[in-house]
């Protein structure tokens, strides 16, 4: 048998690779959702764009190669003609790539009680994600899935997928383990916090005003500073949930003592013991009330600082006296975004108050429905903290909750297209 010739075999290869790629259909010809759990239209669109664009250009990657190979290409080295065709290849498995991190977010809307409660986590980040008092941020679509782990994540949006090309929305990754229970709430806004500190320019500011007061490498100001970007999403959740969010973390965070005081600046995320100190100083700062001192001191009876390494036990001497000072350094910042207004102006709300929470609890039993995904949420954290409210209860609650808020944005789409439509005509 003759040797196959290297173009002949390579232009081959190309043919199976876009026929692979005319395999690749949109969401919306192979997924299946209830109508209550699909994507915002300008979310999918988004993403239909994005993947369909990407196949575009790989067709015509792969037909210049293919030009090049019948015509100058011929008479290249075999290498030439391999390294053009690997660097395609590449870009191909970019875009399942990006294929597959929206896959894993649309494909579990086709489980019935899953599909419903995420289309409900969609509406709660898009709430959480909306400042208060008038204050404006860019908004951007956004997207929840469950997946294994403790910890939630999130890929924001304007970020470089796979390929270079930037990502139309945030996708959140939602741990299993917090699906409709106590801290769901603060997970997703702590990774809603993530993006919305991006919008405003937040982390690099704050930074630097950290590091301003930094007077050696050691120093509490210093940590600040390395941990920022966390302690920036933690107070994000905190002024939107308020008490709810500290709970939340501390469900995250409560591991054996040696991970709880493992202090490092190579993580972003400050070790877990001064964390949630830091959470419920910014409560403090935000929504003055005692129960964040109990709160305070009841992680501390869990956790005993006394057993700590002697070397960490010398950072907490350090970084705990600064906690106010950080959190008053946070609420108190102006950033450019904002036309003059600080990050607690915008954040926090009166509603949040405990007192308000407490209130609010005794009487949103007449019209639920009224009230904001994140307002709710906060209830329902105070509620707990308050013992008012048990965890089978709870979890039974967001549940519902979830499922209301997902029926209500598809039946008020669906008015909105209809209106529209009638509108034309």
């Amino acid at each position: 048998m003759a040797d196959v010739p290297a173009g002949d075999f390579l232009a081959d290869e190309m043919r199976a690779m876009l026929t692979r790629v005319d395999r690749l259909k949109p969401f919306v010809l192979q997924e299946t959702m209830l109508p209550a759990a699909v994507l915002l239209p300008r979310t999918l669109v988004a993403i239909e764009a994005l993947l369909l664009g990407e196949r575009a250009k790989l067709h015509g990657l792969g037909q210049s190669y293919l030009r090049w190979l019948a015509g100058p290409g011929r008479s290249a080295p075999a290498a030439e003609q391999q390294r053009r065709f690997a660097t395609i290849r590449l870009r191909f498995n970019e875009h399942l790539a990006q294929l597959d991190l929206f896959a894993d977010a649309i494909t579990q809307r086709s489980e019935h009680e899953t599909g419903l409660w995420l289309s409900g986590l969609d509406v709660a980040a898009s709430d959480a994600l909306r400042l208060d008092n008038g204050a404006g941020v860019e908004e951007v679509p956004i997207i929840c899935y469950l997946d294994r782990g403790p910890g939630a994540a999130i890929r924001r949006a304007r970020t470089r997928l796979p390929g270079g090309v930037a990502n139309p929305v945030a996708v959140v990754r939602i741990p299993r383990e917090r699906m409709v229970g106590h801290g769901i709430a603060s997970s997703l806004v702590h990774e809603v916090g993530h993006q919305g500190a991006a919008l405003l320019d937040l982390v690099a500011c704050l930074r630097a005003e950290l590091r301003g007061r930094s007077q050696s490498t050691g120093d509490a100001w210093h940590c600040w500073a390395a941990w920022i970007s966390e302690i920036v999403a933690d107070f994000w959740s905190v002024a939107r949930l308020g008490i709810g969010s500290t709970l939340g973390l501390i469900g995250v965070v409560s591991l054996p003592r040696p991970f709880v005081f493992r202090f490092t600046l190579d993580d972003p995320h400050p070790f877990p013991w001064i964390r949630v100190l830091v959470s419920a100083g910014i409560g403090d700062r935000l929504y003055p009330d005692p129960q964040w001192t109990r709160l305070a001191r009841l992680w501390r009876e869990l956790y005993p600082p006394a057993g700590a390494a002697p070397g960490v036990a010398e950072v907490i001497d350090r970084l705990e006296p600064t906690i106010p000072e950080l959190a008053d350094l946070i609420a108190t910042h102006t950033p450019e975004k904002l036309n003059g207004m600080t990050l607690q102006d915008a954040l926090a709300h009166r509603s949040r108050s405990p007192d308000a929470l407490r209130r609010l609890y005794s009487t949103s039993a007449r019209q639920p429905a009224r009230l904001r995904p994140m307002l709710r949420f906060a209830m329902l954290g105070q509620a707990r903290w308050d013992r008012r409210l048990a965890a089978g209860q709870e979890s039974r609650v967001v549940g519902r909750m979830l499922t209301g808020w997902a029926a209500r944005s598809t039946l008020r789409m669906a008015m909105s297209t209809s209106s529209a439509i009638t509108e034309r005509h």
